[in-house]
């Protein structure tokens, strides 16, 4: 690459380096991403056998075909008498157990608590028990349905795979509960139907991703409940209400929804307990109701992150009979959302799930005698253990065989307690032993009732509490051991990529700005301020990705480092003007500009406290939303208005008052109309109108048809003969821009919570100033400009009120206009609400061409010979396509090998990689912008070449 680069080795180099980045990438995210380690099959009758046995089931458990002698061979091997017969599990998703329990020993909230009085009255009478049960991120449903009836963490994607789930084949209660001859009847959620496909005997399922409807969505599942109640045919009632997390993602915790729908629970809850617990009337059985949720939720009704508030999730146990003997004992209790899997299984006589990493919920067997106790306690160390052997080695296990402890034949094993210490397997390993050894200490002496024998079954209870205790967090906290090579290679391909992009950069660099190469890269090459300042910028955000603080509140760093960028055009701009002149227009509207983009970056910053630990402080959206929601609708219709007159005003600007501009305009007048008309009368309803589905489908159609019409049918319409062909490719740029602009603020507007629309009409604003200083020759390099705008995008993303959690995306607008579930469309609107500023910027830069060109329509470049227009590609378009490509790389790069390096950090799942999850989403979001970019300009010179070869072989003729 000494010599000047075309036109075809700069698109070939730069296509090589992305597909060698998405290789590269695409290896390190299912390298570096865990799969749990999973035991293969189902427990049987071996899981209550001890685990340095013969791991085989026992010979006639595979004759035992029928369901009903499967269940008594299971009960007898347990020892663990059953009491109840039947069970209910009562979800409701996104309930906080805060709701209910209140918080650091706190009683709820008086909303919360009034709310529901008559589960609060069951707590004060000691009818029930409740626990805080932390539940593990990402806090989205599937994950966690997952890890209650498996009792295993699934993997950190398993976020993705939330909108698109698959049936559940590893070990779960469920599908114990089906051999034993379970009946099991399903109403809510039809995640269940997905996950356990052909197991309910009868089920109502409900979508879960139509967010607006907090009413019908619950209505479809109690109108069975009396039947279900009645019904002496099932064994496992399931109900999963999704009505609050709804009511949440619509209007946060503090809805003024949020306390009717606690009351409608709280009725629910109280028709089970009189009608299937209370009621003997029908010989039924005795049956346990339990009530738990998923996940909790953000101020904002969100979740998915790992914050308290989201992982604060409920377990509430009716019918225990725990002799709770006051309110504080039956709300201070804390456990992990994995520990209902063993629980239930022990409690129903089946084998605990065999990948489950969840101990007994405490104070749950506490109505068991004392030996079913220890009991439950040692087959739920044996299933833990049995996980740890296949990922400890068995030399780690020396002496251990088959009921050793219980015959005290442990050869080279010392039965004396003793102090555990060492590395971690060692310690688990010498608490097991401790826990099975007191255990067998208390076997022998069960028989007198001393106060030793007392003392020795305390013992071994705090035994094997704290084994199960230390284990469970050892294997939920335990990876697959990544493939180190596979890594490296994911790793270096990015790196190369990396090379490839920035060589490339630097040779159009030297092209352009006629600067040797071997120069600009030296330390001798003086930059200017401005490009100081770019890579300054690209410097501190690589050096900031290692602290996790930083990683979640990184909207500081853009904020701050664009608004220094607005004062150093400011600057620049004063330096360049002499003040004694007088009054000068081009002056006083380039301070204009400047001062424009400095009060709307402040509003930006302003309207949003992003991030994470500061959220709770004061802002411009919460004081709105507090002072009246008339004052937000009157915003967002005024945004509206606005955005309509700013957008129909750049498009017109070029004087292509031809037909189509016309017609263009027309149709985005018209998708404007009806998103006045959506957001007046649709926009406040809590359930999918049939109304409100046509128009947002008819405006989504209209807006496709006018941006895709002005790429196709603009550079046919817009010849010129009184114009060059620089300036008739960049009128034709700069209108199709003005139509990609105003067509993603109308879509946005749509999309976005009405709170949004102040900061979509501002980023608008703040493309149309850039853009006019652009024009009116600021004085700085154009790939300054160009890095410039991508970093406003990013800024905006931030001030939309995104941030590096998964629990601030807007999942209520990705469901606008689907008439019926689809994880595509709904997943690509969800990409367009989350990446509104970066796109925009991104298809900003269409404009920003095209005004380039108008500016430089003298150019000297001839346009006569046919590689003329390579030459004009490379020139015109390289910057546009390689400053985003590059600083993405950049990025991309550093923080993979962050990501790498934080592999075995504390935050390594709570921050490190929600934030990897994003940037590989801005890596998306950066080629399809720079693919839109490039196919643009290119088809419009290629149009616009076509008509001039035309028009003169005519003139010719």
């Amino acid at each position: 690459m000494t010599t000047a680069m075309t036109c075809t080795r700069l698109t070939i180099f730069t296509v090589a380096g992305i597909f060698l980045q998405i290789i590269g990438l695409s290896i390190f995210v299912f390298g570096f991403f865990p799969v749990k380690p999973t035991l293969s099959g189902v427990s049987g009758s071996e899981s209550y056998r001890d685990p340095f046995c013969d791991s085989s089931p026992i010979s006639n458990e595979s004759e035992l075909h029928h369901p009903d002698k499967l269940k008594l061979l299971y009960q007898e091997l347990s020892g663990i008498s059953s009491k109840y017969d039947r069970l209910i599990l009562m979800v409701i998703d996104g309930l906080p157990a805060e709701f209910v329990l209140g918080k650091d020993g706190k009683p709820p909230w008086k909303v919360w608590k009034e709310s529901m009085p008559y589960t609060q009255s069951l707590l004060a009478n000691g009818d029930a028990i409740g626990y805080h049960a932390k539940a593990a991120p990402p806090t989205v449903t599937m994950p966690r349905l997952k890890a209650m009836v498996s009792g295993a963490i699934g993997g950190f994607l398993d976020v993705a795979f939330n909108f698109n789930t698959q049936a559940l084949l590893d070990d779960n209660l469920l599908g114990q509960f089906f051999r034993i001859g379970w009946k099991m009847v399903m109403l809510g959620d039809e995640t269940w139907l997905k996950l356990f496909p052909g197991l309910f005997m009868r089920h109502d399922g409900v979508s879960s991703f139509f967010v607006k409807d907090t009413v019908q969505v619950d209505r479809n599942i109690s109108r069975h409940l009396p039947d279900e109640l009645n019904s002496d045919d099932w064994n496992l009632l399931i109900l999963h209400y999704l009505g609050l997390d709804h009511v949440g993602h619509t209007g946060g915790r503090n809805s003024p929804l949020m306390p009717a729908k606690l009351k409608e629970m709280d009725d629910i809850v109280r028709t089970m307990h009189l009608r299937a617990m209370m009621d003997r009337s029908h010989d039924q059985g005795q049956t346990l109701l339990i009530i738990v949720s998923d996940h909790g939720m953000t101020e904002n009704g969100n979740h998915g992150g790992s914050s308290y508030e989201e992982t604060d999730s409920l377990m509430l146990f009716i019918g225990l009979n725990s002799n709770i003997s006051d309110y504080a004992s039956a709300t201070n209790n804390v456990a992990f959302q994995v520990d209902l899997a063993p629980t239930l299984a022990l409690l129903f006589g089946v084998p605990i799930p065999k990948n489950n990493v969840g101990v007994l919920v405490p104070g749950t067997l506490s109505s068991l005698r004392d030996f079913e106790q220890l009991r439950a306690l040692e087959l739920n160390s044996w299933q833990l253990l049995r996980l740890m052997q296949a990922q400890i080695q068995s030399s780690s296990f020396p002496g251990f065989s088959c009921n050793c402890f219980l015959d005290g034949t442990c050869e080279g094993i010392d039965l004396d307690i003793s102090e555990c210490s060492g590395d971690k397997e060692k310690q688990l390993i010498c608490l097991f032993r401790n826990a099975a050894v007191l255990h067998g200490i208390w076997k022998s002496k069960k028989s007198t009732e001393s106060s030793s024998a007392m003392e020795d079954f305390s013992r071994a209870l705090d035994a094997y509490n704290t084994f199960l205790k230390t284990a469970s967090e050892w294997l939920a906290s335990k990876t697959t051991e990544k493939p180190v090579l596979l890594l490296g290679l994911g790793v270096s391909a990015m790196l190369i990529s990396c090379f490839i992009c920035a060589t490339v950069f630097l040779s159009l660099f030297k092209e352009v700005y006629h600067e040797p190469k071997d120069q600009v890269c030296s330390l001798s090459y003086l930059l200017n301020l401005e490009e100081m300042f770019i890579f300054a910028l690209l410097l501190i955000l690589v050096i900031s990705m290692g602290s996790s603080s930083m990683v979640e509140e990184e909207h500081y760093i853009w904020h701050f480092m664009v608004s220094t960028f607005y004062l150093l055009l400011l600057f620049k701009i004063a330096k360049s003007f002499n003040f004694s002149e007088g009054m000068n227009i081009l002056r006083d509207f380039k301070f204009g500009s400047i001062f424009s983009l400095l009060i709307s970056g402040r509003l930006l910053r302003g309207w949003h406290q992003g991030g994470v630990n500061w959220t709770y402080l004061p802002d411009i959206s919460k004081w709105l939303q507090q002072v009246g929601s008339g004052n937000v609708k009157w915003i967002q219709l005024i945004s509206n208005f606005l955005v309509i007159v700013l957008g129909l005003y750049t498009l017109f600007r070029t004087g292509l008052n031809r037909k189509s501009v016309r017609i263009l305009a027309f149709g985005f007048s018209a998708c404007g109309f009806l998103i006045l008309l959506h957001a007046g009368r649709y926009q406040d309803e809590m359930s999918t109108e049939f109304g409100a589905t046509v128009t947002v489908k008819v405006i989504y159609y209209l807006l496709s048809i006018s941006a895709i019409g002005a790429s196709l049918v603009l550079p046919w319409s817009a010849l010129n003969k009184d114009k060059s062909f620089l300036a008739e490719v960049g009128d034709c740029l700069y209108s199709i821009g003005s139509a990609y602009i105003l067509c993603w603020c109308l879509l946005q507007l749509l999309l976005q919570q009405p709170i949004n629309s102040g900061p979509i009409l501002l980023l608008l604003l703040q493309i149309l100033a850039i853009l006019c200083l652009s024009s009116n020759d600021l004085q700085v390099n154009e790939w300054v400009e160009i890095a410039a705008l991508y970093y406003m995008g990013m800024a905006g993303h931030f001030a939309l009120g995104n941030s590096n959690t998964l629990a601030t995306i807007d999942v209520a607008g990705a469901f606008i206009g689907i008439s019926s579930h689809s994880t595509i469309l709904s997943g690509i609107l969800m990409f367009m609400i989350t990446y509104a500023s970066p796109m925009l910027f991104l298809l900003s830069l269409v404009m920003y061409i095209g005004a380039k060109l108008r500016n430089h329509s003298h150019s000297t470049i001839s346009t006569h010979p046919e590689t003329s227009l390579g030459q004009i590609l490379k020139l015109k378009l390289g910057f546009p396509c390689l400053v985003p490509l590059c600083i993405n790389s950049v990025l991309l790069t550093a923080y993979t090998v962050v990501l790498l390096l934080m592999r075995n950090h504390l935050f390594v799942w709570s921050v490190f990689s929600p934030k990897y999850l994003y940037v590989c989403a801005t890596t998306l979001c950066t080629y399809i912008g720079v693919c839109i970019v490039a196919a643009t300009v290119t088809y419009t010179f290629s149009v616009t070449t076509f008509h001039r070869s035309n028009r003169t072989r005519h003139n010719n003729s």
